[in-house]
């Protein structure tokens, strides 16, 4: 493992544990050359899924694109990063137990859609605003007006 600091190859693991459903290892380790800590994870990196995008193209499966997605929603929200993280979790074994190796975007959005909705109404609306991509205050409006409406409920 190359330390981010210093870039140096030789490294050293001085804590490791597993997370608490066991499907990733958490190392603490420190850079034999500038002393600096960080933290790597590991997890099992199971058969590769593809993520069909709008456009017809193809990419893998990013937990790191979905992560960054929900952050930038819940950017400044009273929301721990422990929820986030379980939210991605859960997206990438719902993701993980389709029997196909290919999944359309559009399900990875909804999935997040539908996560964001029960957590977090603002986080929801600045989501749904790129994924609906609004191109108005009316389709604020309009989105906000059915959140209110579902409340009403």
């Amino acid at each position: 493992m190359r330390c981010p600091y210093c870039f140096n190859k030789t490294t050293r693991v001085i804590d490791k544990r597993e997370t608490s459903n066991q499907d990733v290892t958490r190392r603490r380790r420190e850079c034999v050359k500038c002393k600096k800590r960080f933290t790597t994870y590991e997890r099992v990196e199971t058969s590769n899924i593809y993520v069909i995008k709008k456009d017809g193209s193809k990419e893998l499966f990013n937990r790191q694109k979905v992560l960054a997605g929900i952050l930038k929603a819940c950017e400044k929200r009273q929301i721990s990063p422990g929820r986030i993280k379980k939210i991605v979790d859960q997206i990438e074994a719902k993701i993980k137990s389709y029997k196909k190796n290919e999944v359309p975007s559009k399900i990875i959005g909804e999935l997040v859609i539908k996560k964001l909705k029960s957590l977090d109404k603002v986080a929801y609306v600045r989501f749904a605003s790129v994924y609906k991509s609004f191109d108005d205050i009316d389709s604020f409006d309009r989105e906000i007006r059915k959140l209110k409406k579902e409340k009403s409920k």
